[in-house]
């Protein structure tokens, strides 16, 4: 799968923060099988080279695999080493981006500058109409995934408003769910970006 493949199917990215390696193909797999295609293991969770590496393992090709707070190059080398696909940083640091892009992979950077993608955070703290407006002024055809505080029944508006996706963290996985919780979760995001707009 790759990232323009996401963006046209189900555009969902699901934030694994605080998954320990023993759980993180489950939880990959749980993922799936409710129909998202991507997942991020932020780096400050427990073990997160060995999580990116175990869900890889376990999915190959059939779901993209990337790292979250991603603050140094350093880091970009880490987690393409352990086969991570795509790059989230909560800021725009060119020399994280730059040795994303390096490395062949896609940068989603946490600020307003364009590259493969924007992370939108904290979407609490905005609205759609701000998406909206910042959507006026980036290049065309620029993604815009809104994180932090998405629920399943906020996703409308945002859609509405242009938002090409979603990343989904507290609201879909927390340390210490079930399998079967995380995949009622998903199910119910799912349903939402599948839902009539």
């Amino acid at each position: 799968m790759t990232w323009a493949e996401l963006l046209a199917g189900l555009p969902l990215v699901a934030i694994l923060r605080g998954v320990a390696p023993a759980e993180a193909p489950g939880i990959a797999e749980t993922l799936f099988a409710a129909g998202l295609r991507a997942v991020e293991v932020t780096l400050n969770s427990k073990e997160p080279l060995e999580s990116i590496a175990a869900i890889r393992a376990r999915m190959g090709g059939r779901m993209l695999v990337g790292a979250g707070t991603v603050l140094a190059p350093r880091e970009v080398t880490d987690a393409a080493a352990a086969g991570a696909q795509f790059i989230v940083s909560p800021d725009a640091k060119p020399a994280v981006i730059l040795a994303t892009k390096a490395a062949s992979l896609v940068s989603l950077p946490g600020v307003f500058t364009p590259s493969d993608a924007l992370k939108l955070f904290p979407a609490e703290a905005a609205s759609p109409a701000v998406l909206k407006a910042v959507l006026a002024v980036l290049p065309a055809g620029t993604a815009v995934l809104p994180v932090g505080g998405i629920e399943a029944a906020s996703m409308a508006p945002w859609r509405a408003a242009g938002a090409a996706g979603f990343g989904i963290g507290g609201a879909l996985y927390r340390p210490g769910m079930t399998p079967d919780v995380v995949r009622s979760r998903a199910e119910a995001f799912v349903a939402a970006w599948r839902a009539p707009a």
